[in-house]
């Protein structure tokens, strides 16, 4: 079903079953199959090409060559019908890709809204992506990831299969990531390792002073205590009473799988 509003180039290829919601936009060139769901205000731009299952919420913006719902790159696939939900006002530029889930996770693979995907960000099956994240050009994501709300992944910096990239994290240009890493914390290198907290970020989105001095006493209690994180985690509950970001930390340690970053 296709909304009358909605604005569909004459080359667009619009394959049955497929719904557009009002004021959608639909570039020339582009593909799109059976089992799409395209919420109202949405513009796709040119040679896209959006595959199903796949729901994609309002007011998103999707750029030229973007690949989006495609079955994914694992060899355990034989073509179930996984899923992709990507939520609202996310922008998607140009050939990012992101593929559906597995039956052998979750699948589906799940996007949050108002994030930023810049030129050739990968996101693989079963991902879990919040909200208000940026992705830098190149940056991409393995299997299984989980990025967590307002994290940024720089340029050129690919996050090993099931990872964890902590809420409010930075990840700097051209790392390497291959085990967890903490909220609030800033990341760097080949292999990525902690270099304190990413207080400008904090900042930015109205962190006050004891929250953040809370923080970064978790940090040092974390990195620089020589504790355990078996030893740490009664500290960070007692402070999470008074500060609950502190609880983010402890969400994180309890579903690492992979360890985190030291």
């Amino acid at each position: 079903m296709i909304h009358e509003t909605a604005q569909i180039h004459p080359s667009a290829v619009i394959e049955d079953g497929v719904k557009i919601g009002a004021n959608v936009k639909v570039g020339p060139f582009t593909y799109i199959a059976t089992d799409v769901e395209i919420g109202e205000g949405t513009e796709v731009m040119s040679h896209v090409v959006i595959k199903g299952p796949t729901v994609i919420g309002k007011d998103n913006r999707i750029f030229p060559f973007a690949v989006i719902g495609e079955e994914c790159q694992d060899k355990k696939y034989q073509g179930e019908a996984t899923r992709l939900v990507i939520g609202d006002r996310n922008v998607i530029r140009e050939s990012v890709q992101m593929h559906r889930g597995t039956v052998q996770d979750k699948g589906v693979t799940i996007v949050g809204s108002d994030n930023l995907f810049c030129v050739n960000v990968h996101i693989a099956h079963d991902c879990v992506v919040g909200d208000n994240i940026i992705m830098g050009n190149n940056a991409t994501l393995a299997g299984h990831v989980t990025v967590e709300d307002y994290a940024i992944i720089s340029a050129l910096s690919p996050v090993h299969q099931f990872c964890m990239v902590g809420a409010h994290s930075f990840i700097g240009g051209g790392s390497i990531v291959v085990q967890d890493v903490p909220p609030f914390v800033m990341a760097q290198g080949n292999h990525a390792k902690p270099f304190g907290i990413n207080i400008e970020g904090l900042k930015r989105r109205g962190f006050e002073k004891p929250e953040l001095h809370a923080i970064r006493r978790a940090y040092k209690e974390i990195y620089r205590s020589g504790k355990t994180l078996a030893e740490v985690k009664p500290v960070l509950e007692e402070m999470s009473q008074d500060f609950p970001s502190i609880g983010l930390f402890l969400k994180l340690f309890e579903n690492s799988t992979r360890g985190i970053i030291r």
